[in-house]
């Protein structure tokens, strides 16, 4: 209990580190709020925060406190915007504190801490903005709030190169990480070497990979890793990267239509939702595009599909394949999803070896890879048989497959390893620790 004490006026007290990007006022109060909130005992003493808060609003009108399943949350107004306190207590016994700061009233993210019952910083992290109040990079904090030296860029420019040459392969998805070299020299380009995808959630050419719907401190990076799989099982596909519309997935239409005009006759589509509604541009998109042949990811949470559908991956379209994930062996993957109507192939992807946005090799799981392979494996079937129509690509991918292992999960079946690799313009396995 001392060194918790200790710890906590050590963070209330001391001097904010040079060079930090905020202004030391919002360092000052989040240290601050940490050492209070860490010896809070109920609601009662959250509540008293508020009037020994550094940086407090007297004349601003407090929120009322808002209940969690196991805890407090209560919001604090500023003089430079919000913080919002979680307490956690499980059963009335501390488990850990949730604070979040915003730089304005219209709930602009500026810092974010988490901390333990011992009054330890696990994670923190900063945004930081530039002159236009635009934000350029999430640096990550130490114990004492004090950068570390880490940090994410968002949204940088994309760095110029030649178009690589090859199939044109759209992948809708968060964006890809188009910092790395090797998926950088893989995206395709214009004459003067400028990114051919778009992002359609900024509405910007600059489609980095992230998704700061749960959270912008910790935005989710799917897409670089579902990009490196296709860049790395199809050596002849040039990739069009493009960020999902989440603010107004009506825009799928032009996206959609933007692939068609730029060559792509294959879209890689690793997403998914349970509600339908959010999906009406894309399927029509599909109807409009017979043309393009769309590999969608069945999901991953332990369900049948034909009897309760995620979307896209429970549309059925001539043009469209659902996909699922299985291991080595040919088993469902754990979590993976099923359905005899509606998932249409399995596929190796448990696990499997990807490029993660920050470049470094992980092992992974699920039907967004197993898509990506599918989607690799027609890429490089089309680049072989170029004037394949999308029903007969279709069917010959179909024809790679074997009767999985367990019965009744798919409608079309397996695809074993050995195929991949093997097909059409790829028929040459790609070299070891190629991306």
């Amino acid at each position: 209990m001392r060194r918790a004490l200790a710890l906590a006026v050590l963070l209330a007290l001391s001097p904010p580190a040079q060079g930090q990007a905020e202004t030391p006022d919002r360092i000052e109060i989040m240290r601050a709020a940490i050492a209070l909130a860490c010896h809070a005992k109920g609601r009662r003493d959250i509540e008293t925060i508020g009037k020994r808060l550094p940086g407090i609003d007297p004349v601003a009108p407090l929120r009322k406190h808002a209940m969690l399943t196991q805890g407090i949350r209560r919001t604090f107004p500023l003089a430079i915007g919000h913080l919002t306190i979680d307490w956690l207590a499980p059963r009335a016994l501390l488990h850990s504190i949730r604070l979040h700061l915003d730089r304005d009233d219209r709930g602009t993210p500026s810092l974010y801490a988490l901390v333990d019952h011992h009054c330890q910083v696990q994670a923190a992290r900063q945004i930081v903005y530039d002159d236009e109040r635009r934000p350029e990079r999430i640096l990550h904090l130490g114990a004492s709030l004090q950068p570390t030296g880490r940090e994410e860029p968002i949204d940088p420019p994309v760095p110029a190169a030649a178009d690589p040459g090859g199939e044109p392969v759209a992948i809708i998805d968060t964006g890809v990480n188009y910092l790395l070299p090797a998926i950088g020299k893989r995206l395709a380009r214009d004459a003067e070497g400028q990114l051919l995808g778009y992002d359609y959630w900024d509405l910007d050419q600059r489609p980095f990979d992230a998704n700061p719907f749960r959270s912008a401190f910790f935005p989710g990076r799917h897409g670089t890793e579902v990009a490196s799989l296709i860049a790395a099982e199809a050596p002849v596909a040039k990739l069009l990267a493009y960020r999902f519309p989440r603010p107004d997935m009506g825009r799928f239409t032009d996206l959609v239509a933007d692939a068609a005009r730029k060559g792509a006759r294959i879209v890689n589509m690793s997403l998914a939702s349970f509600h339908r509604q959010e999906w009406t541009a894309f399927e029509a998109a599909v109807a409009d595009h017979p043309d393009i042949l769309f590999v969608v990811a069945a999901g991953n949470n332990s369900r049948n599909l034909d009897r309760r559908p995620v979307f896209p991956a429970a549309l059925s379209f001539a043009n469209m394949i659902t996909v699922t994930a299985a291991t080595m062996g040919g088993q469902l993957a754990k979590d993976g999803n099923w359905g005899p109507a509606t998932v249409d192939l399995m596929a190796p992807a448990d696990p499997i070896a990807v490029t993660s946005f920050d470049g470094t090799r992980q092992m992974v799981t699920g039907s967004s890879y197993a898509a990506a392979r599918v989607t690799s494996l027609a890429a490089c079937l089309l680049a072989a048989y170029p004037d394949w129509s999308t029903e007969r690509l279709k069917a010959r991918l179909f024809a790679l497959a074997v009767e999985p292992s367990e019965d009744r999960l798919v409608s079309a079946g397996f695809i074993p390893e050995p195929v991949f690799g093997q097909q059409g313009a790829c028929s040459t396995r790609r070299p070891e620790g190629a991306i």
